[in-house]
């Protein structure tokens, strides 16, 4: 018997004039191999100055004797201070230490990054730990360097505080629902690469839209490490564990129901049973029928239909493009 080499598999060329791009690989996230402490330490960087920005801002935009708060009132400014902290969101996950760290900034996303299965239970506690630290760095930061204006009334270090008229299960409610809805927010853009790159913006969007809607009733913190510095140095903690309790009950809640969603569809039968985000496959799934044809799979759903055209087909017999 001759044994003969094996042929090399023959790719599908595009037929003349369509020019397919052809993904890159994503790069490394930077940082990914970084130890705990310099991770917790972007937290609490990131978190401080985000934090002493935020008090920057409110105290130019409410601030006694401000120019800004007689020129927008009360209700534009919270609109425009949604703006401004969603932009610096946006900011901070791009920059390099947030890509170090993945830019959480927030004990309650952390802890639904955990129940999704896409970040170390190990590493959740230091996380938390560095960002409540730095929210109370840079709110103080803030006061030091305005002063009264931003620790006296009406800024009081840009502590949050709700209408009279809600209560605190109401309050409660609202922070846990905008995680519920946060947590889901990230099952989805994280399914795939390319919705993890748009991440940043979507989390700027959203930040900024619950701020404008939920500023001026329950506070729209939705932060536990947002609320956690200027409570405490403006002296208003009565009201504290609402919002440290309603984000990380909503975390939790949020990643229950995606694991539920998840189980659902697994159980389903059909072709589209583990398509998606909910396919349950890895930590966040988004494997598709497609995913493993040609070069060009991953351009777009019809890329799997090479499989079965008429130019695979002669390619993979005699090679080369059909003639005209």
């Amino acid at each position: 018997m001759t044994l003969r080499p094996a042929h090399e598999p023959v790719r599908p060329r595009p037929p003349a004039g369509l020019a397919v791009p052809v993904p890159k690989p994503l790069a490394p996230p930077v940082g990914a191999g970084s130890p705990v402490p310099v991770r917790a330490g972007c937290e609490f960087g990131l978190t401080a100055l985000l934090l002493f920005l935020v008090v920057t801002a409110v105290r130019w935009l409410v601030g006694t004797g401000s120019p800004m708060a007689v020129v927008f009132g009360p209700s534009l400014a919270t609109a425009v201070l949604g703006l401004v902290t969603g932009g610096l969101l946006t900011v901070l996950m791009v920059s390099r230490p947030g890509r170090c760290s993945g830019c959480h900034l927030n004990p309650a996303v952390t802890l639904a990054l955990w129940r999704l299965g896409a970040f170390q239970g190990r590493d959740v506690a230091p996380y938390a730990a560095a960002q409540l630290a730095g929210s109370l760095a840079g709110a103080w930061s803030a006061g030091a360097l305005w002063g009264p204006a931003a620790t006296g009334d009406p800024v009081r270090s840009a502590s949050v505080r709700p209408d009279p008229a809600w209560s605190d299960a109401a309050v409660l409610g609202a922070e846990a629902v905008v995680l519920v809805g946060v947590t889901v927010m990230l099952a989805v853009f994280l399914s795939r690469p390319v919705g993890s790159r748009g991440l940043p913006y979507a989390v700027g969007v959203t930040t900024a839209a619950v701020i404008a809607v939920l500023g001026r009733s329950s506070g729209g913190s939705a932060n536990p490490a947002r609320q956690f510095g200027p409570a405490v140095l403006a002296g208003d903690i009565d009201r504290l564990w609402v919002y440290l309790l309603g984000p990380v009950l909503g975390a939790v809640l949020g990643a229950v129901l995606v694991d539920a969603v998840r189980r659902l569809r697994r159980s389903e039968a059909g072709p589209w049973a583990g398509v998606g985000p909910w396919a349950g496959v890895g930590p966040w799934a988004g494997v598709s029928p497609w995913a493993e044809v040609s070069p060009w799979a991953e351009v777009s759903p019809w890329a799997g239909l090479l499989r079965r055209s008429p130019l695979r087909r002669r390619c993979a017999r005699g090679g080369g493009s059909p003639r005209r």
